[in-house]
């Protein structure tokens, strides 16, 4: 039970850093009788990037960090402090499982130091679930609200999908280690 969250926990805290770094968190819709399309936007947390008839690509940081909106700066926020909570309980998973196989005859602080990292990575996990959800919730809204201009419809993107993933293997993880 060890191993297998410990293999949940590191293959969720990739997923997490993967997650952070990808720009496709919002992902240009086609919508109505828009079939022939010569651009793909995608719009991450640190850039944006166009991809022009799936030949070029060109990605440009975001220019001033006082000029994003409050929810990505928010967002910004929880997911690196996800990455360095998810790298900790990973190591202190690791100290407890490798301690744990060493020594029978104190138990009670190895199953504090395991406790933890359960805690920890039940944590990481809420925490890297609050932004995605919150982004894929307000895509979908945006995208059936008839005042928003087509043009701007979003669908949701690849890092979503792998953020939702992450999220449910660091609490697995974390339930496996409570």
């Amino acid at each position: 039970l060890q191993i297998t969250g410990l293999i949940f926990g590191g293959v969720g805290m990739v997923g997490t850093l993967a997650a952070t770094a990808m720009p496709q968190w919002r992902v240009s819709a086609f919508v109505d009788g828009n079939i022939v399309v010569f651009e793909t936007i995608w719009e991450g947390l640190w850039m944006d990037c166009i991809s022009q008839l799936g030949i070029r690509l060109q990605c440009k940081f975001y220019d001033s960090v006082l000029a994003l909106p409050p929810p990505l700066e928010a967002f910004r926020a929880l997911m690196c402090v996800a990455v360095g909570l998810s790298i900790a309980s990973f190591l202190m998973a690791i100290a407890g499982v490798k301690y744990s196989q060493r020594t029978k005859e104190a138990p009670q602080g190895v199953s504090l130091l395991i406790l933890a990292a359960g805690v920890a990575f039940l944590l990481t996990g809420t925490l890297v679930l609050i932004p995605v959800s919150w982004t894929g919730g307000s895509i979908v809204r945006d995208f059936y609200d008839p005042e928003v201009p087509v043009a701007l419809k979003r669908e949701l993107g690849a890092a979503l999908f792998v953020g939702w993933g992450s999220a449910a293997l660091l609490l697995a993880a974390g339930a496996m280690y409570c």
